[in-house]
């Protein structure tokens, strides 16, 4: 997702304040975990769709999404130029309470030339999205919270792990948060072509939680829709029709943002409360 705004810069106290708070909270927050369940069979894309910009869902415009020897491959060979295409692939269930973990790497080779600076080597895996079929045609990106991915590119860091937030708000130390993404104050910057392990916590009451490599690098709630937003281009009428109501579920969609990147052992734990 692209970074349209100053980004936020947690300082390390606010951090460690935020990680009291909230661990308090969810240790107090009982819930029932599932079984894991994979929603990637390895070898096909059943079960998911495919929605890209400038395409009707359903289109899996020049095979992007290719399911191969147990990955699922954001691939951009059958491209002449990326032409700002954004893509997102939406498993068929939606889902509000869960643990959602996966392994991730950058391709180092595959990219095109015309592909934004700032989406090079740029992913994420979308939640608590609108539908593939509620998107408009020409819309790049869904109503959704981001739990962005980041390879390196060039010589600065560059932390995986962001929170985005195309058409949604959310709150970090009970502030309402003003950017679109917020990087993380304790993530890693990793090298292309490394696979990284990376969970999702969404707890019944709303606290949603993101790791990389086991470490917590993001805890935040209050997800709520933003008639305010400017980022989801498209999709102004879907959240004015609902207003500024709390997001509680969605879809989970994996990005296509001109980044060739693999995906692998996507695996789901559904959480009730206790």
């Amino acid at each position: 997702m692209l970074w349209t705004k100053p980004l936020r810069r947690s300082a390390t106290l606010g951090l460690a304040a935020l990680w009291f708070c909230v661990t308090g909270a969810a240790s107090a927050e009982e819930v029932h975990a599932g079984p894991w369940r994979s929603l990637f069979d390895g070898k096909t894309l059943s079960g998911w769709t495919a929605k890209i910009a400038r395409h009707p869902a359903g289109e899996n415009y020049r095979e992007t999404f290719v399911a191969d020897h147990g990955v699922l491959r954001v691939s951009y060979a059958g491209y002449d130029k990326f032409d700002n295409q954004f893509g997102h692939l939406f498993y068929k269930t939606p889902y509000s309470a869960y643990r959602l973990r996966f392994t991730y790497r950058f391709l180092t080779e595959g990219g095109l030339p015309d592909t934004p600076n700032w989406a090079r080597g740029n992913s994420g895996i979308m939640f608590h999205s609108q539908s593939a079929e509620s998107m408009t045609v020409d819309q790049p990106f869904p109503v959704s919270i981001e739990f962005q991915l980041l390879g390196k590119d060039g010589d600065a860091p560059r932390p995986t792990g962001a929170v985005c937030t195309p058409g949604i708000t959310i709150t970090i130390d009970g502030a309402k948060v003003k950017e679109h993404c917020t990087p993380p104050a304790n993530a890693p910057t990793i090298a292309n072509g490394t696979w990284v392990q990376a969970e999702l916590e969404v707890l019944p009451s709303g606290v949603i939680t993101q790791k990389i490599n086991g470490v917590v690098v993001h805890r935040y709630a209050g997800a709520a829709l933003d008639p305010e937003d400017t980022v989801a281009g498209g999709a102004k009428p879907y959240i004015l029709a609902r207003g500024a109501q709390p997001v509680t579920g969605g879809y989970i969609a994996l990005q296509s943002e001109g980044a060739p990147i693999e995906f692998k052992d996507i695996e789901i734990q559904e959480l009730k409360r206790r």
